[in-house]
């Protein structure tokens, strides 16, 4: 669906909408749902060339657009690339904190690497990103929206990381918004579902396990980017002006089935992986 035949095609212009780990995905959604609505967008992320192809994607929408490699778990880099971008395109209305890090690993083999990894890029990249947005942020009223997980809500088999860094995110948020109202600044998160198409799905299932997963979800499909992108531009409009310190699940019902599916099926990729390295030793 285009978002520009549900909101006033110039809804955002003027605005500046940053995104961590703007590149590809579901972030890059979010991104293109704001250009199409007349925002100008920075993005970061750690891959110059994705950065750029997606940079391309979004001056096609009318853009105006910074992008940098950047890696979220260096603060002071961080730093740089908003006030540069601020520089370029003005303070940051909207900051989209979305750069995150993933991988299937049962409990008892997650290194401490591993699982320091996941935490520093999700939860510590996201508190970069807010401490260095905060003064654009407080001068423009702005507003904070944080990529969570379904793990933070309840556990999800192999994904021990992924839960304590996105229950951090959530609860990150949540002290923000008590915090950071008196500064005009609304702070909620998005609890995507599963979501077609991403690099996320392709880690984490296989086509014939989206199948199955399809069946436990109750409207039916899986869900899109721009369901995501669409529910972002709702929380960084004025519509939403009086919500705030708000987890927004956006997954057609499928957590009401509760993790078993995704364990499930979490258990075959797994297995057959340890299979493969068992027929190639």
């Amino acid at each position: 669906m285009i978002i520009n035949d549900f909101f006033s095609k110039d809804l955002m212009q003027d605005k500046v909408v940053f995104v961590t780990g703007g590149g590809s995905g579901i972030n890059l959604g979010i991104a293109r749902n704001f250009a199409a609505l007349g925002a100008r967008i920075g993005i970061c992320g750690r891959t110059e060339e994705r950065l750029a192809q997606a940079a391309g994607e979004l001056q096609a929408l009318g853009a105006r657009v910074f992008y940098r490699s950047t890696d979220v778990r260096d603060a002071d880099a961080l730093q740089e690339t908003l006030d540069d971008c601020a520089a370029e395109l003005g303070p940051v209305d909207v900051l989209v904190c979305g750069a995150a890090g993933n991988f299937l690993v049962p409990a008892e083999q997650l290194s401490p690497n591993g699982f320091r990894t996941v935490v520093e890029i999700d939860l510590q990249g996201a508190f970069n990103a807010v401490h260095a947005g905060f003064e654009q942020l407080r001068s423009t009223r702005g507003s904070i929206i944080f990529i969570s997980a379904p793990m933070a809500l309840i556990p999800h088999a192999f994904q021990l990381h992924v839960g304590a860094a996105k229950a951090g995110i959530d609860n990150v948020m949540k002290n923000l918004a008590l915090e950071w109202g008196r500064y005009g600044i609304r702070c909620n998160s998005i609890v995507p579902g599963p979501i077609g198409g991403t690099e996320g799905m392709r880690r984490l299932s296989t086509p014939e396990l989206e199948a199955q997963l399809v069946r436990t979800i109750p409207m039916g499909r899986m869900g899109t980017v721009d369901d995501i992108g669409h529910a972002a531009v709702f929380l960084a409009c004025p519509l939403a002006g009086y919500i705030s310190g708000t987890v927004l699940v956006v997954d057609g019902g499928q957590h009401l089935a509760g993790s078993a599916p995704f364990n499930a099926g979490a258990q075959q990729i797994l297995a057959g992986k340890t299979q493969g390295e068992e027929t190639t030793r």
